[in-house]
């Protein structure tokens, strides 16, 4: 039995509904709860931008748990796999579409994230019959910098502070391309027929 298959066989017998996707619902409900907060709050009223930003999270922070319990209690489940990056875009898709539509971020920058995270989602669906493309240090760090560069949009804070947030930004940008075209190679050799 391969790896592949092995995997498969094992999260076909752990129940779908279980702590690790109760998580990632959790995530996908608080997608629209954090829209709301961001819209009530037009990005001027600081009450309901305090509210949108521990909403946000609050939600990333289930990203970071339901992994962990998934791999740590034999959790995992197809649903999960494919739940999960659906819920982590949706989310973070969500804040970066708001941030540039209230003019906080600039769209180019919700564009070339939003296409790389697209992009490498597909693509890890592409090649899944091949084998698992797995998060790495890269692709941990860009998500642990999205996070901080989004929290700190949403939080209002004094001017000063606030102008370290596109910094973050930029880094965030930076590791994302990065990490997405290391993606794009370890697909690429996921793909290529053994010699």
């Amino acid at each position: 039995m391969t790896g592949a298959t092995e995997s498969a066989s094992v999260a076909a017998r752990v129940p779908v509904l279980n702590a690790a996707n109760g998580l990632t619902l959790l995530r996908l409900l608080l997608v629209p709860v954090f829209a709301v907060s961001v819209v009530g709050s037009g990005m001027t009223h600081a009450g309901w931008r305090m509210v949108a930003c521990l909403v946000f999270v609050v939600a990333s922070a289930t990203d970071l748990v339901d992994g962990w319990i998934a791999r740590r209690f034999g959790l995992v489940t197809s649903v999960g796999k494919v739940a999960d990056p659906i819920a982590d875009k949706a989310l973070t898709g969500a804040a970066l579409v708001l941030l540039s539509w209230y003019d906080g971020l600039p769209w180019w920058v919700t564009v070339v994230i939003l296409a790389r995270e697209t992009g490498i989602t597909a693509l890890r669906f592409w090649v899944i019959r091949h084998g698992v493309i797995a998060a790495s240090r890269g692709g941990k760090a860009k998500t642990a910098l999205q996070i901080l560069a989004i929290t700190w949009y949403l939080w209002p804070m004094p001017a000063a502070l606030a102008a370290v947030g596109p910094w973050i930004m930029a880094a965030a940008v930076v590791v994302t391309v990065v990490t997405g075209f290391d993606y794009l190679v370890q697909a690429l050799r996921l793909r290529r027929p053994a010699r």
